[in-house]
């Protein structure tokens, strides 16, 4: 005869919140509790969106195998104790549709998003994927106001796993041996850092023509415009919930793995009070630090220019913010 098993109040399952059920939102949910990380609350403002989409992962673990649980909700109370909450509600873009085009209506969505999640988890990190993400990411830390590295943006992983991913297809070889590095902006601004871009160790600078990284790198620039103008309808998801699952096992599981964020800047690349795509290491508080590496001339220009451009649209999203 089997026992009533019993969990002390001490046991404590790490709980991560998704705002907002649609593509990114639902891939992400299935990414995380598929691979063990944690169980999720997933919330949306359509009512019946998320809980169907809960029960449909939750029947997908009984053939999976896993004993992740998942709750669909409407109401920002069942996202209590969150250890972090992922914020991809929004408008999605379309074609003809830049990211900054999308300020004045996600700006609002965030900043409502962002202080219904800190109220009820008032510990947790928040990780936005809301496009335009540098812009959305201040928005959410200038409303909240809650320590700068608790608060970042998805965006240089995913950048970095597109010029991996081109790379390969160029090279016709595993993406397991490529390891690229973009900074900057989540938009037509980045900078791809070739220097930094290895093969086994090895700079694709000493393996690739100039004249073929160059054009990688622009279609690395304009890798989500490319998959939004064939999807007509929205844009990427399967990559972008990958890229913020890594960013989440990250901080979850304490490895401190060095990784392409959206951090607030203080001083670093001679920046300030901007969030701007950086390598940083992320570990269970959030952004532990950051690594600042030695730029050329060119390359600083770039992320200067960058960080022009991201001042502009946070000065704009403020303004219709009234904050």
């Amino acid at each position: 005869m089997l026992s009533t098993p019993f969990f002390p109040p001490s046991c404590h399952s790490t709980q991560v919140s998704i705002i907002g059920a649609g593509k990114v939102g639902s891939t992400l949910a299935q990414r995380i509790v598929e691979q063990n990380i944690a169980n999720v609350v997933l919330l949306d403002v359509l009512e019946g969106v998320p809980q169907g989409i809960a029960l449909d992962l939750m029947q997908a673990g009984a053939v999976e195998r896993h004993d992740r649980q998942v709750m669909g909700t409407n109401n920002y109370a069942d996202t209590a104790a969150s250890d972090i909450v992922v914020i991809t509600a929004g408008k999605p873009r379309i074609p003809g549709m830049s990211r900054e085009d999308l300020i004045s209506i996600n700006a609002k969505i965030v900043a409502e998003a962002a202080k219904n999640s800190i109220e009820y988890s008032p510990n947790a990190v928040l990780i936005i994927v809301t496009n335009p993400l540098d812009i959305m990411t201040y928005v959410a830390w200038k409303v909240t106001q809650v320590e700068p590295y608790r608060i970042m943006g998805m965006a240089g992983v995913l950048d970095s796993a597109r010029f991996e991913a081109f790379l390969g297809i160029e090279l016709g070889m595993s993406v397991a041996n490529i390891d690229a590095i973009v900074l900057g902006s989540h938009g037509d601004l980045m900078v791809p850092l070739p220097r930094y871009t290895t093969i086994n160790g090895i700079p694709i600078t000493e393996l690739i023509e100039p004249k073929t990284i160059e054009t990688i790198v622009e279609r690395t620039r304009q890798g989500g415009g490319e998959i939004v103008q064939l999807l007509k309808t929205g844009g990427a998801y399967f990559a972008p919930a990958s890229s913020v699952r890594i960013m989440v096992e990250s901080i979850l599981r304490q490895q401190s793995r060095l990784l392409p964020t959206c951090c607030y800047l203080q001083g670093e690349y001679g920046l300030n009070d901007i969030f701007l795509g950086v390598p940083a290491w992320l570990g269970c508080r959030g952004v532990e630090r950051v690594l600042e590496l030695e730029l050329t001339p060119s390359e600083h220009e770039a992320l200067m220019k960058c960080a022009e451009s991201v001042r502009g649209g946070i000065n704009q999203a403020l303004e219709i913010l009234n904050v």
